[in-house]
């Protein structure tokens, strides 16, 4: 096994990990802000759908069953985004996948906006989502190269929460202030937009995109086996559907109680404390050098949640709602981060894009179920019934977390993990 050699000035520093230390890190902002500015419009899309299909045929239900299309769309064909990024670069898969995403974008707001039927706006929805750019796990997947080793990795996935989090604050705002103040398709024209220009300069990015591996005849095409055969990544997918559960009802759910009260205007405000609350704690959990094992936060991150998203139905005003949101959100910061630390764990580097990618497909699956059900909820119970689904969603997740814990256990460096896949050797850390 390897030996790290660090001198005890690099010791000291990387035994206080923090933001500053991290932002410092060679080369971090070459991919940092253009990777913000692709992954800003993916926290527009459902919300921008929703608005939009809403407008255009009266139903919540029907517009949350399109928005659901689209984000089961992503689930399934994000983790094959990320192994083919795994296998042939980030870049070969991104810049295509962009161009198909701004038109299939444009193609479902023509359908939308001229009456086409149900179907023919499924149709559309389908190409939209599997063409989502998966740039927040790219962008997750260069910090694992940059800073191999290194306990600063768990507060670039603090920092990432932050980021994504940062975007679910402004996303959602920006989206409900182009639906309803200029044209009900101006959030989703402006996404694809985004999409186009945000993605296209992120994958302009070439010399910190992680190197593809390579045979020892220097031929790319190398089998991996898939993160998908490391039990804790199974584990870890179910408690992230939870947690879609929560951002698929709250946008329905949302929507409908400020309709409801007459006040459309506020359902961007109220998403936004929500994702304050969000990017609130995963500013602090970044900053915080953690004794206890990941593995026990998960569960008392994931406890907390489930408890918080409970209360979520109880609310009969709009400052009750956004107080409760704002807690929820204060709790799922610490889940997704902890979740997302674990995988440096367990999965080794040649994976870890898919590893991300099944967590994030995860995270859309669980909205795309939540959207869908909570529809259906608001449209046939009572006005605020949609909120029961973040509920149900955390706790059957729970259970499963509590059941499966053990199998987030990571493997001991240097042995082999998943049928064959070796873990990396530690190296300083510059």
């Amino acid at each position: 096994m390897a030996s790290t050699v660090t001198t005890s000035k690099d010791s000291a520093a990387t035994s206080r990990p923090g933001y500053g230390r991290l932002l410092r890190t060679r080369g971090a902002w070459t991919f940092l802000l253009p990777g913000f500015a692709a992954r800003q419009p993916f926290a527009m899309l459902t919300l921008s759908i929703v608005l939009l299909v809403q407008h255009t045929t009266g139903s919540y239900g029907a517009a949350g069953a399109v928005a659901a299309v689209t984000g089961v769309s992503m689930a399934l064909f994000a983790p094959y985004t990320g192994r083919l990024a795994d296998r042939h670069g980030q870049r070969a898969v991104l810049v295509p996948g962009v161009l198909v995403h701004a038109a299939a974008g444009l193609a479902l707001t023509a359908l939308a906006l001229n009456g086409a039927p149900l179907w023919a706006l499924f149709a559309a929805a389908v190409p939209t989502g599997a063409s989502v750019p998966q740039v927040g796990p790219m962008v997750r997947a260069r910090w694992g190269v940059r800073l191999k080793g290194s306990p600063l990795m768990a507060t670039a996935a603090a920092f990432e929460s932050v980021t994504d989090e940062f975007t679910f604050v402004v996303g959602p705002l920006l989206a409900t202030a182009l639906c309803t103040t200029v044209d009900p398709s101006a959030g989703l024209i402006t996404e694809a937009a985004l999409t186009l220009v945000g993605g296209l300069l992120f994958a302009a990015q070439k010399g910190t995109q992680p190197p593809v591996a390579t045979s020892g005849d220097g031929r790319t095409h190398v089998r991996h086996a898939s993160a998908l055969r490391v039990p804790g990544v199974r584990v870890l997918i179910v408690t992230f559907l939870g947690i879609g559960s929560v951002f698929g009802g709250m946008q329905v759910s949302l929507a409908a109680f400020t309709e409801s009260i007459g006040e459309p205007g506020l359902n961007g405000a109220l998403y936004g404390v929500f994702a304050a609350g969000n990017m609130l704690a995963g500013l602090a959990c970044g900053a915080i050098a953690w004794k206890v094992a990941p593995q026990r936060r998960l569960i008392v991150a994931y406890a907390a949640l489930a408890l918080a998203a409970s209360a979520l139905w109880t609310a009969d005003s709009a400052l009750l709602l956004g107080a409760l949101g704002l807690l929820v959100g204060m709790c799922i910061a610490p889940a997704l981060i902890t979740g997302y630390t674990l995988v440096e764990s367990l999965v080794p580097a040649g994976a870890r894009t898919e590893a991300f990618t099944w967590l994030t497909g995860a995270v859309a699956l669980g909205q795309a179920a939540a959207v869908t059900v909570a529809g259906q909820f608001e449209d046939r119970l009572w006005n605020g019934a949609g909120f029961l689904v973040p509920m149900g969603g955390t706790l059957l997740a729970l259970a499963t977390l509590l059941a499966l814990r053990s199998r987030l256990a990571g493997a001991p460096r240097g042995r082999t993990v998943a049928r064959g896949m070796g873990h990396r050797e530690p190296v300083a850390v510059d």
